[in-house]
């Protein structure tokens, strides 16, 4: 492999320097990574080649010293490695990318995990994903979300809930003739938590009313209220951020540590504003193109959202002066310029944020400010910026004395709801609102009964 790949010039040496490392001890960590590989190659291999059973007795070795994280990620540079040197033509194939592509798998990490089980056959074999709707009421899903998405629906939820009701019947053939209620009742049984209980509940009424358009004798599921109330009274409430932790957050952001990419800070910044103060969707933010913001009417551009609907939204004088700060900050990064590029952009190959990787570095923006626990899913959420513009709307409407049931549509159009109800769920009774409600109900209530007393005195 050494002599093959030196004589093309595919050597760890050039690899390392066409990445463009930006940390200064990557590139000595990387070559000491895949030198090392190569030399375990060379000593361990009888043919000299990299086979897939040559990567295994690698990892073996490895796993003796390094923990399985750190093995994961050095096992993912040497999987680039490979992919490099493919390209290069040093190498026929590479072995990590031929199973990932064989067993289905988008990450090197599983893939390792499973090369290092004794029995690694059968570990490779059970990292393949089940077939598509390819249980025995597979065709009947399909179909249903086909028809669905013919009329005009997204139908992304009931499919991937379908999906799930799938997997779960291609593991349990033995419930092929029994009943659909069964079914639902067996998988529901494997389930915990109320929520997921009434995912298994939907799932199996729109099951059954597909099943049903085929055979009319199929029973519908009647709709169960209780489980519906148990997964309410057991969902997790809304985080009302107030003004001061706001403030906070924002300062967090801007002084977001970032060395290696100075943009960083300014974008979750801007992020953070939006989300907040325009009450946008973390996929509706990264969404963005620059030339969404139009600097001139003072209003953004949010396309081909949540229910279809696109919509414009006027923005305030802060918003408008915090997106100039950002595009002067982006500008000096050197982000592209053209209208339709990503208007949150990173250097990486993407060149956008994805809604994972701009839903994490707000989260850690918030891990950072003190409003969230360092680990785990407890705490504020970021969707919660969006229930909190809707309390702190309504409640700057109650001090203004505006009338706030005649603006909900107002409200629901900014959000980008199809009806009223959409927002209504958004609607979080927080103390100071209660107290502002009262307090309008108090002073309307003494007028019209002071109006009413002195009706009678006449």
């Amino acid at each position: 492999m050494k002599t093959a790949a030196t004589s093309m010039g595919a050597t760890p040496q050039n690899y390392v320097g066409e990445l463009l490392l930006r940390a200064p001890k990557k590139p000595k960590g990387y070559l000491w990574i895949l030198k090392g590989f190569q030399r375990f190659v060379a000593e361990q291999a009888e043919d000299k080649s990299v086979s897939a059973k040559t990567v295994r007795h690698w990892l073996n070795d490895r796993i003796r010293v390094w923990p399985f994280p750190r093995l994961a990620e050095r096992a993912c540079v040497v999987d680039r490695f490979l992919n490099w040197m493919v390209s290069r033509g040093a190498l026929p194939n590479n072995p990590l990318a031929d199973l990932r592509t064989k067993y289905g798998q988008r990450a090197t990490a599983p893939v390792v995990r499973a090369l290092l089980n004794p029995n690694f056959e059968a570990a490779l074999e059970a990292l393949r994903p089940a077939l598509r709707f390819g249980s025995f009421l597979g065709p009947v899903m399909r179909e249903d979300v086909a028809l669905r998405k013919a009329m005009g629906y997204r139908y992304t939820t009931q499919e991937q809930r379908y999906l799930r009701l799938d997997r779960f019947l291609q593991g349990r053939p033995d419930l092929s003739d029994r009943p659909l209620t069964v079914l639902i009742r067996e998988w529901t049984n494997r389930r915990s938590g109320p929520q997921q209980v009434l995912e298994c509940h939907l799932t199996g009424r729109a099951l059954s009313r597909a099943l049903s358009r085929i055979d009319p004798t199929v029973e519908n599921i009647p709709w169960d209220r209780r489980i519906k109330q148990e997964a309410h009274l057991r969902h997790r409430r809304p985080y009302i951020f107030s003004e001061q932790e706001v403030r906070c957050l924002l300062a967090t952001a801007l002084s977001f540590p970032s060395p290696q990419s100075p943009l960083r800070p300014h974008t979750a910044h801007m992020m953070l504003v939006m989300a907040y103060c325009a009450g946008l969707r973390v996929g509706e933010i990264v969404r963005l193109n620059v030339e969404d913001f139009d600097a001139i009417d003072r209003s953004i551009e949010i396309r081909g959202t949540k229910f279809f609907k696109s919509r414009r939204l006027p923005l305030s004088d802060s918003v408008v002066a915090a997106f100039q700060s950002y595009l002067g900050a982006r500008q000096q990064a050197g982000a592209p310029t053209k209208p339709d590029t990503p208007l949150f952009w990173h250097p990486r190959p993407a060149g956008r944020y994805s809604y994972s990787r701009g839903r994490d570095l707000l989260v850690r923006v918030l891990r950072r400010a003190g409003l969230k626990p360092a680990t785990g899913r407890r705490g504020p959420r970021i969707h919660d910026l969006r229930h909190a513009f809707v309390a702190n709307r309504m409640l700057a409407w109650y001090r203004e004395g505006v009338n706030p049931q005649s603006r909900l549509p107002y409200l629901a159009t900014y959000l980008g709801h199809k009806d009223i109800n959409s927002t209504l769920v958004y609607l979080t009774i927080t103390q100071e609102l209660l107290q502002q409600a009262c307090e309008r109900f108090r002073v309307r209530g003494a007028r019209i009964l002071q109006a009413s007393t002195e009706g009678g005195k006449a």
